[in-house]
């Protein structure tokens, strides 16, 4: 039974046919796939991501969205990712020693 109380239905089971859900299957596959992908390409989004929450944690901001406003616009940002990047790259290149 949906909660009426949240405005949202529960899900119409019988709404897609068969092959509308292959179909919806196949696109959230290759969506997922594409994201990964672009993910992988792209590290400066963990390296982003993960240091606002880091900070969030540490700092416990009370107003989250300003916090973000903060943090994404430190005109030093771009720098630090950099730098960042550069340490993973010259980590994966070192020869482990053993």
């Amino acid at each position: 039974m949906a909660d009426v109380g949240s405005g949202l239905e529960g899900p119409d089971l019988g709404a897609l046919s068969p092959e509308q859900q292959a179909r919806l299957l196949e696109l959230k596959i290759s969506t997922r796939i594409a994201n990964e992908r672009y993910l992988r390409d792209h590290r400066e989004v963990e390296l982003l991501l993960s240091g606002f929450m880091r900070e969030v944690l540490l700092r416990r901001p009370e107003n989250i969205p300003e916090f973000a406003a903060e943090h994404f616009t430190d005109p030093e940002l771009p720098m630090k990712i950099q730098k960042q990047l550069m340490e993973k790259v010259n980590a994966t290149e070192r020869p482990r020693v053993r």
